[in-house]
């Protein structure tokens, strides 16, 4: 009733291609990477050090060589910042969590805990938070 396909499908994988392949867990990896490294550049633009280093450590890890340091400032808000950072601190977080890397998964938490923070500002003082 129907003909035969007699050539090979455009959806067949080609297995003798002559590209290298990166196993799911590279791509993740590189990925991680590339989520942590933005984050640094917004985290050194913000001035918080000690988070800087501790997010170029993570990067240093997963590319092997140490990650390059902001070189510039956008100019931007920094409320605009933190939400930047806040955005970029998921980003990882999910990735981490893909790749069960619990080190920058914990990272990720926190950094998106700090940036949460510091978009909501400082409580008013003498007030409990929560509190009616």
């Amino acid at each position: 009733m129907y003909e035969p396909i007699r050539s090979p499908s455009v959806h067949t994988p080609a297995d003798d291609a002559d590209f290298p392949h990166r196993s799911r867990e590279e791509e993740l990896d590189i990925q991680l990477a590339g989520h942590l490294a933005a984050l640094l550049a917004v985290t050194d633009e913000l001035g918080l050090g000690a988070a800087g280093d501790r997010i170029a450590e993570q990067v240093a890890r997963l590319r092997g060589a140490p990650p390059a340091r902001h070189a510039g400032l956008t100019g931007a808000a920094p409320t605009d910042l933190h939400r930047r950072a806040h955005a970029l601190a998921g980003r990882a977080l999910l990735v981490a969590a893909s790749r069960a890397d619990t080190t920058a998964a914990i990272l990720a938490a926190i950094r998106m805990d700090a940036h949460t923070a510091a978009l909501a500002g400082p409580a008013p003082s003498g007030q409990l938070v929560g509190a009616h």
